[in-house]
């Protein structure tokens, strides 16, 4: 039998096989016997063979598993299936979804960055009430809660709610922050008319323009209001969101909100404005420059018309009811024809701000630096070349910042025209400065030891990946650096850069920009030799205003003193701030002026040149010809002009040294009349180019021909003109004079 076998084997071999037993004290105990190396591995590989069974055996069955899954979801899903006209319905609405859900997510990337505004404490705009003087003792303006007596809505008059509504959002309290019946309206009427003549902005999407963003023209700003529409209409009552809007919106004259403008332009209250009245009040939302009426009546009263016209045709009332609004339209009281100078005022009361958060009084007066003949001149000048050139160059927009020498800040113009838009593009907007950001590379170069005469050479130069051109693309060869800076070539100071400043050449330049006053973060980038780094043109006055310094801070400042209305100075500029540090050297900023000054008279900025007065600066044009700067200054004064368009389209072949220059001159003109000259440091000896008479049909290199001659105008004095308009005044105030009836003279006739 096998199991006889067997067992007769095993007897066998425990037999054969040595004793396991040993006696020890007289017993006898087992001993262990060493297990042999062969058994050993034998053991540790049937060990990893389970091992491996198991892995095999889990994968398997859980591919398995998922086959069966996957099989199961196949066969439930056929039951849907279609086929023919639905399954391309189907398909196409598959498509919209999957488009659509990309669509939300990169709406929603763009909207983030509004969002984040809504974290501000954007209700409170603080409870400062300041008055505005300018430097003279002059009251310009007023800004804070004096100038915002906000009203409850439910106070207002009934009128006055519908003609804002009939005019501005009919159907506000229907939609949800996004009116796209009035949108298809709007374009329908816009189609027909073949221009713009309606919007498709709601209400609450004028709202969150005004409360969190700026007049841009652009597709991601349309965005980013749409999405704040919708969260407004989240988080506040319709009632709230009508109060916020004619309480923040722009009236004109310098006046937020409709309760400040009835009071400026009616001199009464909000609570007591007539139909009349209330039709022009919400004809003003629209374009409160346009149909202001201490500037227009005749448009305001126009527009109050079409306002009471469009009562009438969303039913809000009949004809009967307003045919005695437009019998009687509205007056208005006598106002002085001089404008508050609005962008200079609302940088100057975020400066007050700043300065008096520590103090515990929040009703002041404030002495600003501004100079009202300046800023009238500064203003004409600015509107002047745009409707001169402003077409044929296609640039919409300006800007302008003019600061006295020791820092003080003379003029400031933000913009075309204040009604159409508040945001200040002397102080936010951030542009590329071009050619005129190189004065930072040059003057690292000066305090590095070179001077205006060193050679250097203009050839095709490559940093990383990185290769500048110069203009028309043409090299000169071996140069001087002076006649580099006045011809703004483009390779100079990035072989500046690259070979003479040594190693962190660009941190250099971003800490020398820094000094000089620059605030706006500057990108680190190789191309910020060449000013491809956004800067606003407060920052490039400021900093300019270091030449004619001698290398000192300008220490720019628009406040010089601030008071409570009990005559207590709580602030003083000259007494409270610390006295200017020196940025460069004396020997390098009069290299620098040396060189700048140049510019207007054999450089890119012949256009600048003031006749009579050496005059010093560096033009700037940057890519594409989206912007095009003048930053120049005199011993007296130091500007930054800046041309371009808010939606960064490019101007057509505009340069730094046509319109900004011709703009700079006008305004240079102006400012140095009747005042005492003073030198620029370290050019006691002017170049002869600069002190002959400018040759007017000169054209610099990058600059367009045909530009007609500029001629200094002839004028009064400042004190001369001051003197007239101070008899004008008193002529237009006294009292007239009455002559008696005299007597019959000899010949027995009246002389009357």
């Amino acid at each position: 039998m096998p199991t006889a076998r067997c067992l007769d084997a095993l007897l066998w071999r425990a037999a054969a096989a040595p004793s396991s037993f040993q006696r020890v004290n007289g017993e006898s105990s087992k001993v262990q016997e060493p297990e042999p190396p062969k058994r050993r591995s034998r053991r540790k590989s049937h060990i990893l063979l389970r091992i491996d069974s198991w892995i095999d055996s889990t994968v398997w069955n859980a591919g398995f598993a998922a086959g069966e899954a996957w099989e199961e979801i196949t066969i439930f899903f056929r039951r849907f299936r279609v086929h023919g006209w639905k399954r391309a319905v189907f398909e196409v609405l598959g498509e919209a979804l999957t488009l659509g859900t990309a669509g939300m997510v990169l709406l929603l990337a763009l909207a983030m960055p509004a969002f984040e505004e809504t974290k501000k404490d954007w209700r409170n705009r603080g409870n400062f009430a300041v008055t505005f003087l300018d430097r003279y003792g002059n009251q310009i303006g007023h800004r804070g809660i004096i100038h915002e007596n906000s009203v409850p809505i439910d106070a207002l008059p009934d009128h006055l709610i519908k003609a804002v509504l009939a005019t501005e959002d009919r159907r506000f309290f229907d939609h949800f922050g996004i009116d796209f019946l009035g949108l298809i309206r709007a374009m329908n009427e816009n189609a027909r008319a073949g221009s713009v003549v309606q919007g498709g902005s709601t209400l609450t999407q004028q709202l969150a323009k005004n409360l969190f963003l700026t007049n841009e023209r652009s597709l991601e700003r349309k965005i980013k209001e749409a999405f704040l529409a919708l969260w407004l209409e989240a988080n506040l009552t319709k009632k709230e969101i009508l109060s916020l809007y004619l309480d923040r919106a722009y009236m004109g004259g310098g006046t937020f909100g409709a309760a400040a403008a009835a009071q400026f332009y009616f001199g009464k209250n909000i609570t007591e404005v007539n139909l009349a009245e209330s039709a022009m009040l919400a004809g003003l939302f629209k374009a409160p420059a346009k149909y202001a009426p201490h500037v227009n009546l005749p448009a305001a009263r126009a527009r109050a018309n079409e306002v009471l016209s469009n009562m009438v045709q969303s039913g809000i009332m009949t004809e009967g009811q307003v045919i005695g609004a437009r019998r009687n339209p509205a007056t208005v009281v006598d106002r002085d024809d001089a404008e508050a100078p609005d962008y200079f005022l609302d940088w100057a009361f975020d400066e007050v701000q700043r300065l008096a958060a520590r103090f515990p009084q929040h009703s002041l007066v404030v002495r600003t630096t501004i100079d009202m003949g300046l800023q009238k001149a500064a203003e004409a000048a600015v509107a002047s070349s745009l409707r001169e050139y402003g077409e044929s160059y296609n640039a919409k927009q300006a800007a302008l910042a003019l600061i006295e020498n020791g820092g003080a800040v003379r003029a400031m113009v933000g913009g075309r025209d204040y009604g159409e838009s508040q945001f200040n593009r002397a102080t936010k907007a951030l542009r590329q400065p071009g050619s005129s950001f190189k004065v930072y590379t040059y003057s690292l170069a000066m305090e590095s030891g070179l001077t205006p005469d060193s050679p250097i050479v203009d050839a095709p130069i490559s940093w990383g990946n990185w290769s500048p051109h110069n203009y028309g693309n043409s090299y000169a060869g071996r140069i001087d650096i002076k006649t580099a800076l006045a011809k703004s070539i483009n390779t100079i100071p990035v072989r500046l850069a690259k070979e003479k400043l040594g190693p962190n050449a660009i941190d250099k330049i971003m800490a020398e920009a820094e000094k000089f006053g620059i605030e706006t973060p500057i990108r680190k980038d190789v191309t910020i030799p060449i000013g491809t780094s956004e800067v606003t043109v407060l920052d490039q006055a400021t900093a300019y205003a270091v030449f004619p310094a001698g290398g000192y801070q300008s220490r720019r400042h628009g406040i010089a003193q601030i008071m409570n209305y009990d005559g207590d100075v709580l602030y003083d500029f000259s007494r409270d701030e610390p006295p200017p540090q020196r940025v460069l050297s004396e020997t390098a900023a009069a290299y620098m002026n040396q060189m700048l000054t140049r510019v207007p008279y054999v450089g890119t900025g012949r256009r600048a040149a003031v006749d009579g007065i050496l005059t010093g600066g560096k033009t700037g044009t940057t890519q594409a010809y989206r912007d095009a700067w003048f930053c120049g200054f005199t011993g007296n004064y130091t500007a930054a002009v800046w041309f371009g368009n808010d939606d960064y389209t490019s101007t057509n072949n505009m340069t730094g040294g046509s319109v900004p220059a011709m703009t700079f001159k006008k305004l240079m003109d102006y400012a140095h009349q009747g005042i005492e000259l003073r030198a620029i440091p370290g050019v006691e000896n002017p170049a002869p180019e600069a002190a002959a008479p400018k040759v007017a049909t000169a054209a610099s290199e990058g600059e367009p021909a045909g530009l007609p001659p500029l001629m200094r105008p002839r004028s009064l004095s400042a004190d001369s003109t001051r003197l007239i308009r101070e008899i004008g005044r008193m002529l237009k105030e006294a009292k007239p004079v009455t002559t008696p009836r005299r007597v019959a003279s000899a010949a027995g006739r009246d002389p009357g």
